[in-house]
């Protein structure tokens, strides 16, 4: 069965970093290109990075370019989301997603989809 389950959520304070990790079963994961997303409370869905199936090519929205920084491991079957600086308006459900080869920007485009889990950035 096609899964794909987050990880490493916690409460941090600003400025500090966390490095998420979906962990990938059921499909091999080279081909897909992979995202990850936040949604806070009340509010969309909103992409944030995302790395195309050849694993060169990654996409940043602004608000966190520089500060947040994708990666694969198609052996461990594994997406990572490195994130530093972090500021309260990063607090959210962070969610892992993949798609056919290239990425967009569109929620409803994305195949797969974890569970999320919570990110709060707060003193």
């Amino acid at each position: 069965q096609v899964r794909l389950v987050e990880s490493g959520g916690d409460l941090v304070q600003p400025g500090g970093s966390l490095r998420l990790s979906c962990a990938a079963s059921g499909f091999t994961l080279p081909g897909y290109a992979v995202g990850w997303f936040r949604q806070a409370p009340g509010k969309e869905r909103k992409g944030l990075a995302c790395m195309h199936s050849n694993g060169g090519s990654t996409f940043y929205v602004d608000s966190v370019k520089g500060r947040f920084t994708i990666s694969r491991d198609n052996v461990k079957k594994t997406v990572y989301l490195q994130m530093n600086s972090l500021e309260p308006e990063d607090t959210g459900v962070y969610y892992c997603a993949v798609r056919d080869v290239w990425c967009i920007n569109s929620t409803n485009s994305y195949r797969y989809w974890g569970q999320g889990t919570q990110v709060t950035v707060s003193s």
